[in-house]
């Protein structure tokens, strides 16, 4: 059993390297982070589909069965996403792109899925905390996109900058919070499972601060812009009604 695990993990960290290859192939033009944050892209697109048909359709329901045991669908998708994480945090220490909460992060999700897929339990609510991780991250690779190609200070980088800011609010935090009360008063899960879904909420605040933060800056920066074009316009009205009279 543990070698069929390993040989899955292994599958998918060869599979999210071979995609990172192939971009990097199909975009010389562009960098290497450029590629990487594509193979993010899809992964978090998959991984999102995945975890929310094992949530919402397969089952069993987070919220009243935490602690069971794992489907073969859960393994498999927790084996697939293991894969990719070991990928990105390799690339991430590499080249030196992300600080150290982005690394806690990306450490203790590795933690988690291989604790779950040790045990043969706790698969249930490690998907349902890898679908509220991963829902708002097509977004955050969609700003960076935006950014690199000119186009982020614009209609759709407003509205992709408020969509994430949304996602992760009301569900990295608030169903989150949820989650983590049925967790922890469930007699089921073991006491270091728990303790991993408290340092990865506890995580989800860190990023929640600096992104409410961000939105504050920028709902400022907006509403400043936006007094300074109506006290134009109502100068130029001004002026334009002055040279009628």
């Amino acid at each position: 059993m543990a070698l069929a695990l390993c040989l899955q993990v292994l599958c998918s960290l060869c599979g999210w390297l071979s995609l990172y290859c192939s971009f990097c192939h199909l975009n010389p033009h562009r960098s290497y982070e450029w590629s990487c944050r594509l193979v993010t892209f899809t992964h978090g697109v998959l991984s999102i589909g995945l975890s929310a048909y094992i949530g919402f359709i397969d089952g069993p329901w987070p919220f009243t069965h935490p602690g069971s045991l794992n489907t073969p669908l859960q393994v498999h998708v927790l084996c697939l996403t293991l894969g990719y994480f070991f990928f990105d945090l390799g690339w991430c220490v590499y080249f030196r792109s992300e600080g150290a909460l982005m690394l806690a992060h990306h450490t203790l999700s590795i933690l988690g899925i291989i604790m779950a897929l040790v045990l043969g339990e706790s698969g249930t609510e490690v998907n349902a905390v890898l679908f509220g991780s991963e829902i708002t991250n097509p977004l955050l690779q969609l700003r960076w996109f935006l950014r690199e190609t000119g186009h982020y200070h614009s209609f759709p980088g407003d509205v992709v900058d408020f969509l994430f800011v949304a996602l992760f609010t009301g569900v990295r935090i608030g169903v989150g919070a949820r989650l983590l009360f049925c967790e922890l008063v469930s007699p089921k899960p073991k006491w270091f499972v728990k303790v991993g879904g408290v340092a990865m909420y506890a995580v989800s605040w860190c990023f929640m601060f600096s992104i409410w933060r961000f939105a504050w800056r920028k709902s400022i920066k907006k509403y400043h812009a936006w007094r300074s074009r109506r006290g134009e316009e109502r100068q130029l009205q001004h002026s334009e009604l002055l040279k009628t009279r």
